[in-house]
């Protein structure tokens, strides 16, 4: 019996030991000057009750949202590079507005780094469940990951794959199905083309968006009634 739980015991360490080994090997490292220039940036603006938050990376802090609709409340805490463990690290900072409504965005640079697909579904959890413990009457909606153009993809983004975006998507469809309060916005219906890639006419670099096309992305938002 004895030996048996020294089997298990050692079992387990070995274990712990590959898992550790495989966690050093996870860029995770969310810290850089933009990110901390801009978290400081917004910890000194007001609070903003019931804001419309829009969460992500570059792809969110490009967008002129307050220019596409002047009428809503909304709140850009988009941080270009960007990764899922910065928005698990900033959100006291989103969560302290008490959002109406919060659209979440993050991943791509993840893959960019090589973060297993299953980190950033983890830190999605993560992101959701804090939100809905700390901001319950908050409104969550995942917007779907946007697949690259390999086309015109740019050489720092070879990484991403859509196959990887069709996975991480997959699984924000299974959160919005899982958790109350949370819905999943598939924006591919508008920025695809027929072979499931991002449209050329709206990347300047197979991955992000030209200025014009959130135009499109808040109109689409707009009409199914989710902005």
């Amino acid at each position: 019996m004895k030996k048996n739980l020294f089997a298990v015991i050692c079992g387990l360490f070995a274990l712990a030991q590959v898992n550790a080994q495989e966690a050093t090997k996870v860029d995770s490292n969310y810290i850089f000057s933009g990110f901390t220039e801009k978290l400081e940036m917004f910890n000194k603006l007001p609070v903003r009750k019931g804001a419309i938050v829009f969460v992500g990376n570059s792809l969110t802090d490009a967008g002129r949202w307050n220019d596409i609709a002047p009428e809503l409340p909304i709140l850009n805490r988009g941080i270009s590079g960007d990764i899922s463990f910065g928005v698990v690290a900033r959100l006291d900072e989103i969560i302290r507005h008490q959002p109406k409504k919060i659209f979440l965005m993050i991943g791509v640079n993840d893959l960019k780094r090589g973060v297993p697909t299953s980190y950033i579904i983890k830190n999605y959890y993560r992101i959701v469940e804090k939100v809905q413990k700390e901001s319950p009457k908050t409104k969550i909606y995942l917007n779907s990951i946007l697949p690259i153009n390999e086309s015109k993809l740019i050489e720092a983004f070879k990484s991403v794959k859509n196959t990887d975006v069709a996975i991480l998507n997959a699984a924000l469809k299974k959160i919005a199905a899982e958790k109350k309060n949370i819905q999943f916005v598939n924006l591919h219906e508008i920025v695809t083309d027929k072979k499931g890639q991002l449209r050329e006419e709206i990347t300047p670099d197979g991955i992000h968006l030209e200025v014009a096309a959130y135009i499109e992305v808040v109109d689409y938002l707009k009409k199914i009634k989710v902005l």
